[in-house]
C-alpha cells in the first residue's frame, strides 16, 4: 500500500526524521555540482515563497541574547530572520557583534570602513543609510557590524545617553518608515557574547528577548546573570522589556542528556519555549562560510527544517499578547 507524503509546512518536509524532502537536489544526498547547486537554490527559494505568514500587529523588536558563547545566537537570529523573510514578512537584522558574523551569513559587505552599527551608535548616523539589501530575500535588510565595533563598548562610556543610542536611532528609523512600505514587521538584534553596553543598547532599543539554550551539560550556566540584567534593564532603563521567547538549539536525539536540558527548560520557562527544537546539523555550521544561512544553502536540511518550523512559530505568535516571564522564573533562572 503506497504511504502518504508527509505534511509539507512552508514548502519544506515536516517529517525531520528524513533528511530532506528534495532528494535529487539536497546538498546532504551528495549532489553537488554548480549546476545542482544553482538548480537547489532555485527550487528551495520557490518552495519556501509558496506560503505567506501572518503579519503581528505592530513591529516586533526582539533583541537574541545569550552571554554564553556557543549557544546558536548568531545562527538563530539569520536563520529566524531568513525564514520570515522568505515568506513575506519585512524583516531588519541589526548585527551588533564586533565579529560580525550575522553580515557574513546574510552576505552584506561588512569590512573596514563600510558604514555600519558603529556610525550609527558613535555618529549619530541613521540606520536607513547604513541597512544593506539581502541578495536572496528582498524583504530583508540588515545593518552591518565592522571591526571598528570592537572599541565601541570603551568609546560609548564617555557619551550622554550611551545606553540609548541604540533605541533613539531605531525610533526615529520606525517614525520614518511607518505607513510606508519598507516598515519592517521584525527587528531582530544580534548581540555579541557579554553584557557590556552593546547588548545593553540592544536590551533597551528592544521589547522582547529571545534566549537560544543549547541542549547540553552547561545549558543554564550564566542564564541566572543574563535574567538578572534583562531584570535591571527592565527595572532601570526598559519597563516594556520582556523575555517572551526561548529556543532549544543543538539538540542531539541520540543522547539522554539532550531530552534531559529539554525538559528542564521547558519546566522552568512555560510556554516561552518554542515548541520546535534545533537539531544539531552539519549543514548549519557550513551555511556560513558560503555566506548563506541555512535556508538558501540547504533548506531540506533537518537544520533548515528545524528553524523554518521555529520561524513560523514565532510569526504565529505575532497574532496574540506577548507571552511575559514571570518574576519567579527570573529569580530562578539557571545556575552554575
Amino acid at each position: 500500500m503506497t504511504q502518504p507524503p508527509a505534511p509539507v509546512w512552508g514548502g519544506v518536509s515536516s517529517d525531520v526524521s528524513r533528511e530532506t524532502e528534495f532528494d535529487d537536489v539536497s546538498r546532504e544526498t551528495g549532489y553537488d555540482t554548480p549546476i545542482a547547486r544553482e538548480a537547489a537554490r532555485a527550487v528551495r527559494l520557490l518552495h519556501l515563497r509558496q506560503e505567506q505568514w501572518p503579519k503581528p500587529t505592530h513591529p516586533r523588536l526582539m533583541t537574541v541574547a545569550n552571554q554564553k558563547g556557543g549557544v546558536g545566537k548568531t545562527t538563530t537570529a539569520v536563520n529566524v530572520a531568513a525564514g520570515l523573510a522568505l515568506h513575506g514578512l519585512r524583516v531588519l537584522v541589526i548585527d551588533m557583534d564586533p565579529q560580525g558574523n550575522a553580515s557574513t551569513a546574510l552576505g552584506i559587505e561588512h569590512g573596514v570602513g563600510t558604514p555600519s552599527v558603529y556610525e550609527v551608535l558613535l555618529s549619530g548616523q541613521p540606520l536607513v543609510e547604513v541597512a544593506r539589501r539581502a541578495d536572496f530575500a528582498e524583504t530583508l535588510s540588515c545593518v552591518p557590524a565592522t571591526l571598528d565595533l570592537a572599541g565601541a563598548d570603551i568609546e560609548l562610556t564617555s557619551q550622554p545617553g550611551r545606553e540609548y543610542r541604540m533605541r533613539g536611532a531605531l525610533a526615529a528609523f520606525l517614525e520614518q518608515a511607518h505607513g510606508r512600505q519598507e516598515s519592517p514587521d521584525y527587528v531582530i538584534i544580534d548581540c555579541p557574547p557579554s553584557l557590556g553596553l552593546l547588548t545593553v543598547n540592544a536590551l533597551v532599543a528592544a521589547r522582547e528577548v529571545l534566549i537560544p539554550i543549547q541542549c547540553e551539560y552547561y545549558a543554564l550556566e550564566g542564564l541566572a546573570q543574563l535574567l538578572n540584567t534583562i531584570e535591571l534593564v527592565r527595572s532601570h532603563l526598559n519597563p516594556d522589556l520582556v523575555v517572551s521567547t526561548v529556543l532549544l538549539t543543538m539538540y542531539d536525539s541520540r543522547t539522554r542528556l539532550a531530552d534531559q536540558v529539554a525538559a528542564e527548560v521547558r519546566r522552568h520557562f512555560g510556554e516561552l519555549v518554542i515548541e520546535s527544537v534545533i537539531p544539531r546539523n552539519v549543514r548549519v555550521s557550513e551555511a556560513p562560510g558560503f555566506g548563506q544561512t541555512v535556508m538558501t544553502y540547504d533548506a531540506g536540511s533537518r537544520g533548515a527544517v528545524g528553524y523554518l518550523n521555529a520561524a513560523r512559530e514565532i510569526a504565529e505568535r505575532g497574532r496574540r499578547p506577548v507571552p511575559m516571564m514571570s518574576h519567579d522564573q527570573v529569580g530562578a533562572g539557571g545556575g552554575d
